[in-house]
């Protein structure tokens, strides 16, 4: 993967060329994404940043191209050194790309080294999916969700792989649980971090705007009430990609327009990148930050990456029950976009086999913790370990 020196001068020339509109007419984030907090980001984008170190972390690594029902599908493949690690699938989200996935790479194939076990190690597969980063682009509909949970355990297999798991957030939860639907023989079991939680009725009552139903519990109250603000004031996004997602030229065209829609994601990851911008240290940095925008940007994916949401539109939602029937192990990060109830986690997963709250972390988990999320990896899937050599009941 090396880009041309002409490519990145010509997307420093586009930065600093762009047209600023009039700041909002607000104090806060209730209009968007803050003039300030762009500017800082295109100022920094186009003058100190460098493209070339990420691109350097990504040719390091084991890099494949395998062709799926007609479409190239890109792809990080290591292998850990322990014996009997377990082959792990994750998938990444969006606005994403496999670039949020890279800090859980060692301490998944190589847990030694972060003060874990041998008896832990997985061998980790990192997809990029149809559209996004440098998988190929489909030319005709019908890459949803399912699809791709089908594709994913078609690429395990090419691998070799007769038993496996499979971890997600964002799109990637969606396609892992879709995955646990479809309950493949060769799927051992998955880890969510953003779990399907909410039952068809309370589910459809946030989004319709409805007051909390009676006689749930403190968290499931809580987990109701974020799901509302998700649904009336902090999901914009999804409804234009699902619904128009051709209509998105302007951030193909700019990159601080595609910067500042990727920014736009959730108000609690909206408030790190923002921080982080000013110069304070969090889970992610300046660089991570354009490493997922600057890749989106040099393969020219922002519009196929968006009809990923109109290709599920109406047929899967995001949030909600979907009927996994193998085990599955959840982690609840506090700043994810609605911290799961326990009580729904064991009603939406019959064989829930690990569950915890931990006490930092957002939606960007694999991202900006990735240590968390490699431990709650490890100790959430450790009981099928077992169970690969042996057949898989269903």
């Amino acid at each position: 993967m090396n880009v041309s020196e002409a490519e990145l001068t010509e997307l420093r020339r586009r930065i600093k060329a762009t047209r600023w509109p009039e700041r909002e007419t607000v104090t806060d984030q209730s209009q968007g994404v803050q003039l300030a907090t762009v500017q800082q980001l295109a100022r920094y984008w186009a003058t100190d940043y460098d493209w070339r170190k990420c691109e350097a972390r990504l040719n390091a690594l084991p890099q494949f191209m395998t062709e799926i029902d007609g479409l190239d599908i890109h792809f990080i493949h290591v292998r850990s050194k322990h014996e009997n690690a377990l082959p792990l699938i994750v998938t990444h989200g969006w606005p994403g790309s496999v670039v949020e996935q890279l800090k859980v790479i060692d301490p998944l194939t190589n847990p030694t080294a972060h003060g874990a076990s041998a008896s832990d190690a997985f061998h980790v597969v990192i997809p990029s999916m149809p559209g996004y980063g440098y998988s190929g682009k489909p030319t005709t509909s019908g890459w949803d969700a399912a699809h791709i949970a089908r594709a994913w355990v078609v690429l395990m297999k090419r691998l070799g792989y007769t038993k496996f798991v499979a971890q997600g957030g964002d799109w990637g939860a969606i396609i892992t649980e879709l995955m646990g639907v479809q309950a493949p023989p060769e799927l051992l079991g998955i880890h969510t971090n953003m779990p399907g939680v909410f039952q068809a009725d309370i589910d459809k009552a946030a989004l319709s705007g409805a007051p909390a139903p009676s006689g749930l519990s403190a968290d499931e109250k809580v987990a109701y009430e974020r799901l509302q603000f998700v649904y009336q004031k902090g999901i914009a996004y999804g409804y234009q990609m699902g619904l128009r997602p051709q209509t998105l030229y302007g951030i193909a065209d700019s990159p601080v327009g595609l910067a500042a829609y990727f920014l736009d994601h959730d108000a609690r990851s909206y408030e790190l990148i923002s921080r982080v911008f000013q110069g304070a240290s969090e889970g992610l940095t300046r660089d991570d930050i354009l490493d997922n925008i600057t890749i989106t940007w040099l393969t020219n994916t922002a519009l196929s990456g968006a009809r990923l949401y109109w290709e599920n539109w109406g047929k899967v939602g995001f949030f909600n029950v979907k009927g996994v029937s193998i085990p599955v192990a959840v982690s609840v990060f506090p700043d994810e976009l609605y911290p799961a109830p326990r009580s729904w986690a064991e009603r939406a997963f019959p064989k829930l086999i690990h569950y915890n709250k931990l006490d930092k972390g957002g939606h960007f988990a694999a991202w900006e913790q990735p240590q968390l999320l490699s431990q709650e990896v490890r100790a959430g899937l450790r009981s099928l370990r077992g169970a690969q050599s042996q057949p898989t009941v269903h």
